[in-house]
């Protein structure tokens, strides 16, 4: 005897209130499955698209100004080597007396000695804006009294 044909029998002879119980349950495991396979994961998706929107939106402002920032970069005059040069020298006041520069031919290598976080971050800002330059390589430790040590390499690019 075949399965179906089993269950037909079985169905038959069950009372109709039995009957009414069952089908009763059928409907309650198909809704239980509705519920958590489709409407549960869609209404969780829906609830969250608004924060997900918000932070999307803040990437791509935030990817905006990075682009208006390279372009205002990329329409800046190209230095000479000894314009940057130049510019490196003049903003290496602003790390104080810890700092020496050693210029290469086509690189500059500051070395640090108990240089301020705040005089670091501003210097390295205005070598970027104003030197069109900044560093290639980093070798920082930052010592006991939370200033930093180490060396800074930058390349100086531009034309000869």
């Amino acid at each position: 005897m075949n399965l179906p044909l089993q269950l037909q029998t079985r169905w038959r002879s069950m009372p109709a209130r039995e009957q009414r119980l069952a089908l009763l349950m059928l409907a309650m495991v198909s809704l239980a499955l509705l519920w958590w396979l489709a409407l549960a994961p869609a209404l969780a998706v829906l609830k969250a698209a608004p924060a997900q929107h918000r932070a999307l939106d803040g990437q791509l402002q935030q990817m905006l100004r990075l682009q208006a920032q390279a372009k205002a970069l990329q329409a800046q005059p190209v230095l000479s080597v000894g314009e940057t040069r130049l510019a490196l020298e003049a903003a290496l006041k602003l790390l104080g007396p810890g700092a020496q520069m050693t210029a290469q031919v086509d690189r500059v290598t500051v070395t640090l000695k108990a240089v301020s976080a705040a005089a670091l971050a501003q210097w390295l800002a205005t070598a970027r804006q104003n030197a069109h330059s900044a560093p290639v390589e980093a070798h920082l430790v930052r010592n006991p009294a939370g200033s930093w040590d180490g060396t800074l390499v930058l390349y100086l690019g531009g034309r000869p």
